[in-house]
């Protein structure tokens, strides 16, 4: 969640020294100015008092109102950064005044194109790619680009990059967009009298579920000739991509589909696709409740502690304690203690697989010494605190990994904004052994994790980052995290990240500006899929969005993806199979909740902090209401 501290800046910022005269009017010009990425624009205030005389010496406090478009120095210059609509504040006296700065996005200066092949056969058809690349190196999405052939009797190209091969012989087709030209030589052979087929011809499935087509060419004397298909689909309420080749369908909407391959000027095949419904699955039924009404609640770690009973612990937000919860009984938990710790906010829980070791982070501490506290968990209904770590995260720390195997914590910490590595073989005296940030001055961290010898960095608006801590692949060690790839999206807000399987789960978290703890927040982010196959390319290729709500932490075990979606409460989603385009839509969630009850800091408003599944229940906390336990009750499926 969103740390108190974007709020606490905001308000110094507006706290500025008042002048002689109050100004009744502040103009800023150019009222609207507009640049491409990296340029700069000086913005001039103006004030001026009742009588309409300009004042001087004004004291003017320039704010980026959207850091991640364009940054603002005092002097009211502004550097673009991202393609948008950027605004930027001027305040005077506490006072604001905005305008609009249009950033456009820099033209293409490179070209480069592909073809799947340089030597098609007459009557095939070959789509030309094009990657186009500002004079930063960065890929330009959606160039306008002019396609021409210097022998349309050869081959031919439309406005869409498709070249159509027609006789034997030799063309050129250029491309050109924004001043800039590129082109590919085609060498067309006589046609070998091809044939060609779809597979599968007919499918059933359900909506959410992924069917690949291929389609093939044959020579009439025999012999398989590569395809080049392009891919088309009737109906609304699905969706067919072409990926090397192959086409990936995927519906929201039950129906009757008509898959079609173009493979030459004149020559389709095709195929037909029956969806149904997908339909719950499941239902989330309540078991117990371990209500919090007085205070905000943070996040929750579910265990069995070394006396054989099962314990909950729960951080706080706003709010200076640590609630412990038995719940062996998970129909009745009962609160057998409150830890107190010098903090504002105590934002992470984290136990030890040993089940003998506690760890909760601490940010807003008096003494500005935050860090991280250390829980002996002996007697685990009453832990007790074994030792404090403070020394190089002493600007507070947001979430907390632990590795078990090498006996390291590895902690986000809010004032380097840097992943530290901290060794806990004494716990009693841990001490820090490696450092990692990414290299931007204007950094922010939020979290990670670690799976298989990768961590997965949630940087915010640098996106998530993926480094090497002993995987081998790159370098890393355990101590010694090493770059190896990194996905980010223009609005940024990157959250939360977890792998499983091939694909990694990146939740954003976006709140509104003037948000307040105590009364209802209008969250939003959604939960992006990457396929991480290739470690060193992450590719974006589903997306799990709840309309008008804010997706928060994860929890994935056995094919289904549990999140806490903030005023949207607990959500299960189907992630079994391979994943494409909106799992939302496609009907792949299973069961939800509203974690909302009259044990509750805010009335009629969940929201729901995370979830983990523990002995086949489910065990999550809400930021106003405190523990929730749930049981996944699953349906029969229909089988086709």
């Amino acid at each position: 969640m969103m740390g108190i501290t974007t709020t606490l800046f905001l308000a110094a910022a507006i706290q500025v020294a008042p002048t002689q005269t109050a100004p009744a009017q502040l103009l800023i010009s150019p009222e609207r100015a507009e640049i491409e990425v990296t340029e700069t624009a000086q913005l001039t205030l103006t004030a001026r008092d009742g009588a309409g005389r300009a004042l001087s010496d004004v004291l003017v406090r320039w704010i980026a109102s959207t850091p991640e478009l364009a940054s603002v120095d005092q002097s009211g210059v502004v550097t673009a950064l991202n393609p948008g609509m950027a605004r930027i504040t001027a305040v005077v006296d506490g006072t604001p005044t905005s305008v609009s700065v249009v950033i456009r996005a820099l033209p293409p200066a490179e070209l480069r194109a592909s073809v799947g092949t340089d030597m098609p056969y007459a009557g095939q058809v070959v789509p030309v790619r094009v990657a186009a690349f500002n004079r930063l190196g960065e890929p330009v999405d959606d160039p306008e680009l002019t396609w021409t052939s210097s022998n349309a009797s050869v081959a031919a190209v439309d406005a869409a990059g498709l070249v159509f091969a027609r006789s034997a012989g030799s063309a050129t087709i250029s491309i050109s967009g924004a001043g800039v030209l590129t082109d590919t030589e085609i060498q067309v052979r006589p046609d070998p009298g091809m044939s060609y087929a779809l597979q599968p011809m007919q499918s059933r499935v359900r909506t959410g579920d992924v069917i690949r087509f291929s389609a093939t060419a044959e020579a009439s004397g025999g012999g398989v000739i590569q395809a080049f298909p392009e891919w088309s689909l009737s109906g609304v309420g699905a969706q067919i991509e072409d990926e090397r080749g192959e086409g990936v369908f995927v519906a929201e909407e039950p129906g009757t589909y008509r898959v079609t391959a173009r493979m030459g000027e004149r020559d389709v095949v095709s195929g037909v696709v029956i969806v149904e419904a997908r339909g719950a699955d499941a239902e989330l039924i309540q078991v117990g409740r371990g209500g919090i009404a007085e205070h905000h609640s943070g996040d929750v770690w579910v265990f069995e502690g070394v006396d054989g009973r099962d314990y909950a612990y729960i951080g706080t937000f706003m709010w200076d304690w640590m609630k412990v919860w038995d719940v062996t009984d998970p129909s009745n938990p009962v609160l057998t203690d409150s830890l107190q710790l010098d903090a504002r906010r105590i934002n992470d829980v984290k136990i030890h697989p040993n089940n003998r070791l506690g760890i909760v982070t601490r940010e807003g501490a008096s003494s500005r010494r935050n860090g991280m506290v250390f829980l002996d968990l002996s007697t685990p209904a009453h832990p007790t605190i074994l030792s404090e770590y403070t020394e190089t995260v002493t600007g507070g720390v947001h979430n907390v990994w632990i590795s078990g195997e090498h006996e390291l914590v590895y902690a986000v910490h809010n004032g380097t904004r840097a992943v530290h590595v901290i060794d806990i073989s004494n716990p009693e005296a841990p001490h820090e052994v490696g450092r990692w940030g990414i290299d931007n001055q204007q950094r922010s961290l939020h979290d990670v994790m670690v799976q298989d010898g990768y961590a997965y960095v949630s940087y915010w608006d640098d996106g998530a980052v993926i480094l090497d801590v002993g995987a081998g692949t790159h370098g890393g060690t355990p101590t010694t995290p090493t770059f190896v790839s990194q996905f980010k999206y223009p609005i940024g807000n990157t959250h939360v990240a977890w792998r499983y399987g091939k694909y990694l789960f990146v939740g954003d978290e976006i709140f509104p500006a003037g948000w307040e703890a105590d009364k209802a927040i209008h969250a939003r982010g959604y939960i992006h899929v990457l396929d991480v196959s290739d470690i060193e390319n992450p590719v974006e290729v589903a997306k799990y969005e709840v309309p008008e709500a804010g997706a928060h932490n994860v929890w994935i075990e056995d094919d289904k993806m549990y999140v806490g979606y903030y005023q949207a409460g607990l959500r299960v989603v189907d992630i079994s199979g391979e994943l494409r385009g909106d799992l939302y839509k496609q009907g792949r969630e299973i069961a939800t909740i509203q974690t909302t009850d009259d044990q509750t800091t805010t009335p009629n408003w969940s929201m729901a902090w995370g979830a983990q599944i523990f002995k086949g229940r489910i065990y999550s906390s809400d930021l106003n209401s405190g523990l929730w336990i749930t049981e996944l009750k699953e349906r029969p499926r229909v089988v086709f």
